[in-house]
Parts: structure tokens; C-alpha cells; sequence
């Protein structure tokens, strides 16, 4: 295989347990159900992350037999093909609400891209690294950064969430150099991720960067320097975009250079406070890290809309916060999608839901608990007001959704129906007027 197609996951708990699993797809499922279960965990909604190299990458064959899996590992049932273990996934009692898939720009197509749609996927995690030409020609990505620009924009034209992988601390960048690229990944609308999953540079023995480092041609930054670096970072990402992660979970006797802390981000929100600068990505502000680590609870909710320019479309951000205390309780991320978009089913004056999700402890589905804030209605008020801006501002004849397979229903009480792999709704349907 090539270095794209599986590289070094270094034995953290996921690989430990796909090795456990032998890699069965559906084995993987069960046993980490199961094991949530008598953790005390609700299992009535699950995602995947199918993670650990360029999945696209893979034969055909070989990916529907995954896909085909993880669904019938849900469901109970025996499929033939990834189309009929998706419908009986829908019906599932524990619900599939969404697939995220890693992948690379160069396997970003839109061949991929349909693929993907149709195994139930939502989200991509794609490997940036650098926004510098150069960065990427040295580390031997293999693609350059137009393409990362082209893949972000056939991403979201389909209606996908875009989570970016970025790489601080690569060879010949240096302190300055890093912050102006991130400076850049987020003020471009070439770029503009949606989410992002921080990875400082670790030198890990038998990579070629281990060879440099141990010649003295290569040197991380200090301890000290990485987490400044990081502070800085956090102080740029706007309040539409979620920071996943800010390191590996690679254990640290494997790393010979590198990030020395396992609470990275923990110490960069401290820098931060003595900085006098702050964190306003969408994880820092959601109701329940809030009440978790600040005790505090939303007080006044009101509706609030951001809309900026993305990947040659217009994106408008919604959510309900509480803006005196800065506390994130729902969003919706709304796309009026580019004239290149490619879906047929999105051609012609189509908006796109890309993402609808409301904060604070997990409900089971249609059951209702006054004190948590998820099935109080926030999710609906928020479609209604997607709607209206898709009809009136927009000028859109219909309004798409990027479901995951198992939340489809909750789409189809409001009016939506499928069409190709998206939950659509006519807007100059009967009963608006």
C-alpha cells in the first residue's frame, strides 16, 4: 500500500481496538456499542469516523463491504448492497446520525464525493496540512494546494461539513510563517473550513522527518513556543468553525520530538487568559462544555445569524445563543450553493442544509427532558428560519438536507423527502401561503 492509503496510527485506543475486532467492520461496531452500553451510556444514536488512512483509496468492493457493515451492525440485518443496508439502517433502533469519512483533496473528486453520498456520509476530514506551496512540495504531499481549494468547494457545493486537518511545526515554516497561514486558512474564502483538527508535528521514529531531526537539520519548537503557537491560533478561529482536536492521541513514549504535553489544548486556553485573548470556536461555546467547566447555563436565548463567503457559495450561519454569556445551545449551517455545483439534485435554485445540530446532554429520540436542551424545539425553529432565507433572500425553489441516515425521519415530519441521497422540500409547496 501506498504511505496515503495507510499510514502510522501508532496503536492509539481505535486501532487498538480495530486490531482487537481483526478489523471487521461490523464486529468493531458491535463491540463498541456493547461496550458503551455498560458504561451507562443512551446508544439510541451513533456516528462513525472511519479513520486511519485514505479510505477512498480503497477498491470499491472492498469500501462497500465496510460501509455495508457499519449499517447492518446497527440495524441487525444481512444486506446484499450498501443502497438496502442504508434503508434498513433508517428504520434502525439504534440510528446511524452520521458517517465522517478522512480522505485526501486528490481523492475529493466528485466520483468520491457521489460515493460517498450514498454510503450515508455528512462529514469529511480532509488532510490540508499547509496552505504553502512550497511546505507541500517538501513533505511530498503528493497534491498541491489548488486542489485543497477545489475539494473544499466541491465538498460543500454537495452539501458536505469540511473538516480541515492543519500541521503546525513542519520544516522551513517557523513561528511567523505558521500564524500567517492560519491567518490566511481562515480569512480566504478559498479555504474557511467548517471545523478543524490541529496536529502539531510529531517526530516519530522511521519517518524520514525522524532522520532529519535526528541529523540536527530539523527542530521542533520548545514546549513553551508550541503552546503560545497554539494560543495564537485559538484566538483566530471564528464562531462558526469547531475546533475537533489539538493533538494526536499517539502515546507519548512513541513520539521522539514534538508535543510533550497531553493537555495541549487545556494549556493554550490558560496562555490564552493570561494573553487577554479568547477562544470563540463553536466547542468553547456550547451549552454543555459550559455547564460542565463554567457551571453557568444559558439565560437569555435569542436567535442570531452570521453570513459570510466560502468556496464559491454564500453561507449563513444560524444559531440560538446567549450572547451576554457567549453560550452556543444550536446551528444550522445554510449554503446557497455555486452555479458549478455538480449533484443534479441541487442544480437550478437550490439551497443546502450542511449541518443542523443542537447542544447539551444526549436525549433518546422523541423522548424529552425540561432540564437538557436537545428535542426542546430549537432544531425546528432553526429549519423554519433556514427556509425562509433560502425562499425569500435566496431566492430558492428548494431546500435540501445533508441527513445522516437514522435523523431522515425527524426531516420527513417536516415536510421533506428523499431525493437522491438528500431529505428536499418544496418551498412553494401547498400550506406555506
Amino acid at each position: 500500500m501506498s504511505t496515503h492509503q495507510l499510514y502510522r496510527q501508532h496503536l492509539c485506543p481505535t486501532s487498538m481496538r480495530a486490531i482487537r475486532a481483526r478489523y471487521d467492520p461490523y464486529l468493531q461496531t458491535r463491540h463498541r456499542v456493547e461496550q458503551l452500553k455498560q458504561l451507562g451510556h443512551s446508544v439510541d444514536k451513533v456516528e462513525f469516523i472511519v479513520m486511519g488512512g485514505t479510505f477512498m483509496a480503497l477498491p470499491e468492493e472492498y469500501r462497500d463491504y465496510f460501509i455495508r457493515n457499519l449499517h447492518d451492525a446497527l440495524s441487525g440485518h444481512t444486506s446484499n448492497n450498501v443502497a438496502e443496508a442504508v434503508r434498513y439502517s433508517e428504520r434502525s433502533n439504534t440510528k446511524c446520525v452520521g458517517i465522517t469519512i478522512e480522505t485526501r483533496p486528490d481523492y475529493c473528486l466528485k466520483r468520491h464525493l457521489s460515493d460517498m453520498l450514498g454510503y450515508g456520509c455528512t462529514r469529511l476530514e480532509i488532510g490540508v496540512q499547509s496552505v504553502y506551496e512550497d511546505v507541500a512540495r517538501d513533505t511530498n504531499r503528493g497534491h498541491t494546494v489548488r486542489a485543497v481549494c477545489e475539494s473544499f468547494h466541491l465538498a460543500k457545493d454537495a452539501g458536505f461539513k469540511v473538516v480541515a486537518h492543519m500541521m503546525p511545526d513542519l520544516p522551513n515554516v517557523g513561528m511567523e510563517r505558521d500564524v500567517e497561514q492560519f491567518i490566511e486558512f481562515f480569512e480566504n474564502p478559498a479555504f474557511r473550513p467548517d471545523g478543524l483538527k490541529l496536529y502539531p508535528t510529531l517526530v516519530i521514529r522511521g519517518t524520514g522527518l525522524y532522520e532529519l531531526w535526528k541529523t540536527g537539520r530539523y527542530k521542533s519548537y520548545t514546549p513553551s513556543a508550541l503552546v503560545d503557537l497554539v494560543a495564537r491560533i485559538l484566538a483566530l478561529v471564528p464562531p462558526w468553525t469547531r475546533v475537533y482536536r489539538v493533538q494526536r492521541d499517539i502515546p507519548m513514549p512513541l513520539v521522539s520530538s514534538g508535543v510533550e504535553h497531553g493537555n495541549l489544548r487545556e494549556l493554550a486556553l490558560a496562555r490564552m487568559k493570561d494573553m487577554g485573548t479568547e477562544c470563540r470556536d463553536v466547542r468553547t461555546r456550547e451549552v454543555g462544555i459550559q455547564e460542565i467547566h463554567h457551571k453557568v447555563r444559558p439565560y437569555q436565548v435569542e436567535l442570531v445569524r452570521r453570513d459570510y463567503v466560502a468556496n464559491g457559495g454564500w453561507e449563513t450561519f444560524l444559531s440560538y445563543e446567549d450572547p451576554e454569556q457567549d453560550i452556543l445551545i444550536g446551528l444550522l449551517r445554510l449554503r446557497r450553493c455555486s452555479p458549478q455545483s455538480f449533484r443534479p439534485e441541487l442544480k437550478g435554485g437550490v439551497s443546502i442544509v450542511r449541518e443542523l445540530h443542537v447542544y447539551g446532554s444526549v436525549v433518546p429520540v422523541s423522548s424529552r427532558d425540561p432540564s437538557k436542551f436537545q428535542h426542546q424545539g430549537f432544531g425546528m425553529m432553526l429549519m423554519e428560519e433556514a427556509e425562509r432565507i433560502a425562499r425569500d433572500e435566496h431566492g430558492s425553489g428548494k431546500l435540501a438536507v445533508i441527513s445522516g441516515v437514522g435523523t431522515r425521519n425527524y426531516y420527513r415530519k417536516m415536510g421533506y423527502e428523499l431525493e437522491g441521497p438528500y431529505m428536499v422540500k418544496d418551498l412553494y409547496g401547498p400550506g406555506l401561503y
